[in-house]
């Protein structure tokens, strides 16, 4: 009885098949992108101008090799760190901020556009510290921005700048439009200027 010979596979076409599998999976795939702590960063100036600040509007905050902090100088615990953040952004020391609740304390910041807050870390400090830090801070602001706004438009700010910059409103014809301009206005009232200095490295 004669051998069968085993059909031959054509494979002339497998090259165009899995050309066009590599065009399908690299058209429909979505990368996801990390989010990470959102910060400008400002261009490189080799001898930058230092702007004018009165020291009442700065507030140092310093997170030593230890996780320790040290808001203007003196130590905090983390869990009080939003708190004072919201009284010195919030003071309104020159009375000049119709908006503001705070205390009016002529030795701490003028209004919330001249608070400034700096961050400086020690090169040892941990991220986890360094994260919470940040977080504290950054929360500080978005409860001075959802209050103005709950104020002015019975929504919190957050709510507000989701909607704007989420991409499934887009497609709500002017719903964008309509919230673009009210972020704007908390955003410039309660302005995010906090600064990150460059870590010692003990």
């Amino acid at each position: 009885m004669a051998k069968r010979e085993a059909p031959e596979v054509n494979a002339g076409s497998m090259a165009d098949i899995a050309f066009l599998l590599l065009i399908f999976f690299l058209v429909t795939t979505t990368i996801g992108v990390d989010q990470g702590i959102n910060r400008l960063l400002p261009r490189y100036e080799e001898n930058p101008p230092v702007p004018p600040i009165n020291e009442r509007n700065i507030m140092r905050v310093l997170v030593n090799k230890d996780n320790q902090l040290l808001v203007n100088e003196k130590p905090m615990d983390i869990k009080e760190l939003r708190q004072a953040a919201i009284d010195f952004l919030d003071n309104n020391g020159a009375q000049k901020c119709a908006y503001c609740q705070g205390k009016k304390d002529p030795n701490s910041s003028d209004s919330p556009d001249d608070a400034v807050i700096s961050l400086m870390n020690d090169g040892q400090t941990t991220y986890q510290t360094y994260i919470a830090v940040q977080n504290e801070l950054v929360a500080a602001y978005y409860f001075l921005r959802d209050r103005e706004s709950m104020r002015r438009y019975n929504t919190k700010y957050t709510d507000i700048e989701y909607v704007a910059n989420d991409p499934a409103s887009r497609a709500q014809e002017g719903l964008v439009e309509e919230l673009q301009p009210k972020v704007k206005i908390i955003q410039d009232l309660y302005p995010m200027r906090l600064s990150e200095a460059e870590p010692r490295k003990n």
